[in-house]
């Protein structure tokens, strides 16, 4: 049991990692990790928002959706769960951090539309056999995303005093930067 869930934890942050292996949350991959404070910040709200929505989901499926034969209804179901957690993520850093709710800025309601938190929803609720399960890959899921954005936006800071060469600036060594830490995540797949 714990070596299941352990192996369940551990593969949800490395093996199926949401950014790098399975391409998802791009949008704040890119457009928070240009500094390690906004990058800290949108992990946790959205590790938060993710951990949350991934158990609020299985519930919800498990207990009204599959029973009463709605199964249409689960991605709206999901988005709307995803949508009040974001609300009271919103106002919650809002009295806590002012000055971090400032910086995240149009990023923090953008988690509503992140696919990476729908995608791990739909993924939980499609392979996870329990509510533990579920509650754990979301919050490996989460796990990773952080890791990931934070990991990002040291190198992003680290390569803005590199001696770039001026077709590779901005975007371009951006981009080969994470296709480098794609690589890097992939060789968990031998675990």
């Amino acid at each position: 049991m714990f070596t299941d869930s352990l192996y369940l934890l551990i593969s949800a942050i490395f093996i199926q990692n949401l950014i790098l292996t399975q391409f998802l949350g791009l949008c704040p991959f890119l457009g928070v990790s240009n500094k390690m404070q906004t990058a800290v910040g949108m992990g946790i709200a959205t590790a938060f928002v993710l951990t949350l929505s991934t158990s609020a989901a299985y519930m919800l499926n498990t207990f009204l959706l599959i029973p009463y034969d709605l199964g249409y209804l689960r991605t709206i179901t999901y988005i709307t769960i995803v949508a009040i957690l974001v609300g009271l993520t919103e106002i919650g850093i809002r009295h806590v951090s002012p000055l971090l709710h400032r910086i995240l800025g149009i990023y923090l309601p953008l988690i509503t539309s992140n696919c990476a938190v729908l995608g791990v929803m739909l993924i939980s609720t499609r392979e996870q056999p329990s509510l533990f399960d579920a509650a754990l890959f979301g919050l490996g899921g989460a796990v990773g995303f952080s890791l990931v954005l934070v990991l990002f936006a040291a190198i992003r800071e680290r390569l803005l005093a590199a001696d770039i060469p001026q077709p590779f600036v901005g975007a371009p060594i951006a981009m080969i930067t994470a296709g480098i830490m794609a690589i890097a995540f992939m060789g968990f797949h031998g675990m």
